[in-house]
């Protein structure tokens, strides 16, 4: 491996690292309300570090007092998210002058500029528009896209040459379906939050006392009310958050049939590599099944609510590790 390529591996981990990192502190910033603690963007309250005088700022915002907790929160936040989107351009300018490489990615990292572009936006949108929850929801799916994609770069720039067995390309299927899943689930992890509706079911396995509770599915998944309304602690009734709990518990169950199924193939699977992977998967589903049962008994205690959104980031990037592992024997059997 030459010293540029070098380079680029070494920045490329950093980068997800952080973006796992991110990825995180978001789930924290929303899960402690304060993704309002600073109601501008991308200053907060028109600076760019938190103000400490109180008397000054109240003048501009006289209706979101400053809460210097919540604000700090948020601008720690939005200084990692900066310092990514700093080393996202700075690996497309790498992969750029490397072009002429042999498996020097170029996509990957041009697409990664666009959705941090695009995230960006969604950032600012989710304190213009008040917690939107279709843009909460939207920012928490794109922060998990990048993430992957900066894992997938990673695996494509670390991977060393080894003997490729191209009947392993049967788990491709399985491993794309898993990951289709896992992604749908995520989003519907992405509205419960966003719509105040992870603690409308105190109890386990029942809700409320029943196994079917009453629920209004159509109030609950309006994706778009309009501008102009605040969001902050939830605008829904009960029965729509009832409804929006419920379908991510569904999801949950069939995600964790559909993702064991890949991890128990991928278990058996010659390849100890894909083998390995499999073992992983299998484990983390477990224990964010563990932390999903947790959230409700114990009703939703902050440290496990966010282990909940980085075990669910970490599923997330083992099964695009799998993804990746099984889609090298389908290449290599359509060159042949």
């Amino acid at each position: 491996m030459m010293q540029s390529d070098k380079k680029i591996l070494i920045t490329v981990k950093a980068t997800t690292v952080l973006a796992f990192i991110v990825v995180v502190l978001g789930a924290y910033v929303r899960l402690s309300d304060a993704g309002l603690g600073c109601p501008d963007w991308p200053g907060c309250y028109g600076k760019m570090i938190v103000p400490f005088e109180v008397s000054h700022v109240q003048d501009i915002y006289p209706e979101r007092p400053l809460e210097h907790g919540k604000a700090w929160k948020e601008m720690f936040h939005r200084y990692a998210a900066g310092i990514l989107g700093l080393l996202v351009l700075m690996l497309a300018v790498f992969s750029w002058q490397q072009r002429k490489q042999p498996g020097q990615p170029l996509a990957v990292p041009s697409l990664l500029v666009l959705l941090l572009i695009f995230q960006a936006l969604l950032g600012m949108w989710t304190v213009t528009l008040l917690l939107k929850p279709v843009i909460v929801m939207g920012h928490l799916v794109g922060g998990m896209t990048i993430l992957s994609l900066l894992l997938w770069m990673t695996l494509e720039l670390g991977k060393e040459p080894q003997k490729v067995d191209l009947n392993n390309g049967r788990l491709y299927p399985w491993a794309i379906t898993g990951l289709i899943v896992m992604i749908i689930q995520i989003s519907l992890g992405g509205w419960t939050s966003a719509n105040y509706a992870a603690l409308v079911c105190p109890d386990f396995p029942k809700c409320q006392g029943v196994w079917w509770p009453v629920m209004d599915f159509k109030e609950g998944f309006v994706f778009w009310r309009g501008l102009g309304i605040d969001y902050e602690g939830g605008i829904l009734h009960g029965n729509a958050r009832t409804a929006i709990h419920m379908a991510h518990r569904i999801g949950a169950a069939f995600t964790v049939l559909i993702v064991s199924i890949v991890a128990i193939r991928a278990i058996s699977d010659s390849n100890k590599r894909t083998a390995g992977l499999g073992t992983v998967i299998l484990l983390v589903l477990i224990t964010q099944v563990g932390l999903g049962i947790a959230n409700v008994l114990m009703r939703l205690p902050l440290p496990l609510a966010v282990a909940h959104n980085g075990v669910a980031a970490l599923l997330l990037l083992s099964l695009v590790a799998l993804l990746h592992q099984s889609v090298i024997p389908v290449i290599k059997r359509r060159m042949y």
